[in-house]
């Protein structure tokens, strides 16, 4: 259990920061004081000594193995990296809503938004839960659960904070769109359209997706897939 005290205590303040203040009514009353530039720069500062804790931390605490993933599970969590790439890229070159919403108003859902509205959120949600199961101890559950959590609990937090910017917009993208992916799809109110999402996002993807899975092994010390 060596080191798992402190990798907590960095998880639960990456948590707060990223989901408490940030996402409640502390931000609102923050930026009526220091303005919107300058809460960007105190959440900017805030997060790098965030990640740094919280990646000290992990470095420092033993490993407790807790499951051994098997070769065809690691598998199966490559390939569940590649839709993770995909809502990445694809949530990079155009999600309104990791914008805080001020490009919402007047804009079509299209794309992966039709699929779901945080795809940049479920791309870090993914990338968190691949690498817990794969990792199997319990440094890594912490370390990776705490981006999951934090990128969960940022989903209906940002949908807040969309409602209180853009009321209209929020709604119309709440009644077109669904947070979990092909939610709104399945439920006929939305639909899907490949061609929206285009060929230079997908390719991205696999490019990034499958450069990982090369140098996985040479940049993290582990490879990705285990021989059958």
């Amino acid at each position: 259990m060596e080191g798992i005290f402190p990798l907590l205590m960095a998880a639960a303040f990456w948590i707060a920061t990223h989901n408490g203040f940030a996402g409640t009514d502390i931000r609102t009353r923050l930026v009526g004081k220091i303005g919107e530039n300058g809460f960007r720069i105190v959440y900017a500062i805030t997060s790098i000594i965030a990640i740094m804790m919280l990646a000290r931390a992990w470095e420092g605490a033993v490993a407790m193995p807790l499951w051994t993933a098997p070769a065809w599970l690691r598998l199966i969590l490559a390939l569940i990296m590649l839709p993770a790439f995909l809502f990445f890229v694809a949530g990079f070159i155009r999600n309104p809503t990791a914008v805080g919403g001020e490009g919402l108003a007047g804009q079509q859902i299209r794309g992966i938004q039709r699929i779901t509205r945080h795809p940049m959120l479920w791309s870090f949600a993914l990338w968190a839960l691949v690498h817990v199961l794969g990792n199997g101890d319990l440094a890594s559950l912490i370390f990776f659960g705490t981006f999951a959590v934090s990128a969960f609990l940022g989903m209906p937090s940002i949908d807040r904070k969309l409602a209180a910017r853009s009321p209209e917009a929020a709604a119309k993208l709440r009644a077109e769109t669904s947070i979990l992916p092909f939610g709104a799809i399945m439920a006929g109110r939305n639909r899907l359209v490949l061609a929206e999402i285009g060929w230079l996002a997908p390719l991205l993807a696999v490019i990034g997706w499958a450069a990982v899975l090369h140098l996985h092994a040479r940049f993290f010390g582990v490879p990705a897939l285990l021989p059958f």
